[in-house]
């Protein structure tokens, strides 16, 4: 798009929306494109910080005039492939949380991050099913299916959407529930950022008081069978606790902790939703894994709950790959520890989340969240070095050769769960084979220009 192309575009916007329109290499403009993932940045050819629901549509409706693509995004997490021109619509004016304690729900702005919506149900005892990271965007986390601190106890996040607003790339604003536009409302929980933009959300909320919940930060360096004995662990525990672990060499550099550096490390992250006296006792078994470096765990109102994973928050450049495992096959933990260690061609990181529980059983309302009979979801994060085309292949080897031990004990992959741009076929592997065609038939419906940009892909 050239320079004359863009005025032109942000002419345009300007003239029809009440928020922000910031042309390339602005300030506004740098803000808006960028996000937590630095690896393949947006280049929109105009940004628009929309006000609120009618100005996403009016963005919509310029994108679908001209013919150019349009996407969006809060805070960048999940975000693939940047966009190349276009329109880039930045929901973080749209952050407003209503929570209605009566019916133990709340609406959710597309702006919305998790420590929004946490902070507005706590007056009243009311808790969402988070994520284990506060500052990611409710809706595209929600939307995508949603594993959080309560998800063993309670189910995908997207299981309790109630309604859904959006506006679709044909630039008609809609509102999706169970009764009106169910084949939307079916698709969207699931799907959500395949399928055009989301104004808004309502979804259940649960009354929780405080949970146990923490991390343990393990020596793993003498100790390869680590991972194993989480495993095993899990295969204890009941539905009110819900974990995950990430596994990494640490680099022997300024401001890792001394005691952290150049060692393997495994950090066990749990969240306890059952009576409080009850949670030492299923975690006390994880303390003899392996030397404790660091250990957390302790009674938190869920104000606190980002701290239960406490995850990393810094900008970086990095690329995900994602499989649901029913089995772990014998030796592949300690198979991942060896691809993955010092020997690896770049910096990288094991992560495993313990599903089951009522993930898998089925929902209420149908919806389009795949796999639902996973036992485990492990994803492996690369972090190339210096970022050229040798380290990126190098890297996407590594993710590859990764998933590879799981081969035959795999049902698919999860796309919420992994970080990058991602194809069409594996997009399509996050869903049952019928729903993938499903969601196929309703994109080209509802796109038929096929302006949505995503980096989940349905076609």
């Amino acid at each position: 798009m050239s320079e004359y192309a863009h005025e032109d575009l942000v002419r345009e916007l300007s003239e029809h929306v009440r928020g922000e329109v910031h042309a390339p290499c602005t300030n506004g403009w740098e803000e808006g494109r960028s996000g937590m993932q630095q690896g393949a940045p947006h280049r929109p050819g105009a940004v628009v910080v929309a006000a609120g629901a009618e100005d996403v549509r009016a963005a919509v409706a310029v994108a679908s005039r001209r013919r150019v693509p349009i996407t969006a995004q809060r805070t960048g997490h999940g975000q693939g492939a940047g966009i190349d021109g276009g329109i880039l619509v930045h929901t973080r004016s749209m952050d407003r949380v209503r929570v209605d304690p009566e019916r133990r729900a709340a609406w959710v702005g597309a702006g919305a991050l998790w420590s929004d919506v946490i902070g507005a149900g706590a007056p009243h005892g009311l808790v969402p099913l988070a994520g284990s990271a506060p500052g990611v965007g409710a809706v595209s986390y929600t939307l995508g299916g949603g594993v959080g601190l309560l998800a063993r106890r309670h189910g995908f996040a997207a299981d309790h959407v109630r309604r859904v607003d959006l506006v679709t790339p044909d630039g008609t604003a809609r509102t999706a529930t169970a009764e009106h536009e169910p084949e939307l409302f079916w698709a969207v929980r699931g799907a959500g950022a395949s399928l055009g933009i989301v104004t808004g959300m309502e979804i259940g909320l649960f009354a929780h008081g405080d949970l146990y919940g923490g991390s343990l930060v393990l020596d793993t360096t003498e100790a390869p069978a680590a991972l194993d004995a989480w495993l095993r662990w899990t295969g204890t525990v009941p539905e009110e606790l819900t974990s995950g672990v990430s596994q990494l060499v640490y680099p022997d550099v300024e401001g890792v902790p001394e005691a952290w550096r150049g060692r393997r490390i495994l950090q066990i992250s749990a969240a306890w939703c059952g009576p409080l006296d009850e949670g030492p006792a299923w975690i006390e078994p994880l303390r003899r894994i392996a030397p404790v470096l660091s250990d957390t765990f302790a009674v938190r109102p869920w104000t606190d709950a980002g701290a239960v994973f406490d995850e990393h928050t810094d900008p970086a450049a990095f690329d995900g790959r994602s499989v649901l495992v029913d089995t772990v096959p014998e030796g592949a933990a300690e198979a991942l520890a060896g691809l993955t260690g010092p020997s690896a061609p770049c910096m990288s990181v094991v992560s495993v989340r313990h599903l089951g529980g009522a993930l898998a059983r089925p929902p209420r309302m149908p919806s389009a969240v795949g796999h639902r009979g996973a036992s485990y979801a492990f994803t492996v994060l690369t972090f190339p070095a210096g970022g050229g085309a040798g380290a990126r292949k190098a890297a996407r080897g590594l993710r590859e050769r990764a998933a590879a031990l799981f081969d035959g004990h795999g049902s698919g992959r999860s796309t919420t769960l992994a970080f990058g741009t991602h194809t069409p076929d594996e997009v399509g592997e996050a869903f049952a084979p019928d729903d993938r065609q499903r969601l196929i038939r309703l994109s080209r419906e509802l796109d038929p220009y096929r302006l949505w940009h995503s980096h989940r892909p349905l076609r």
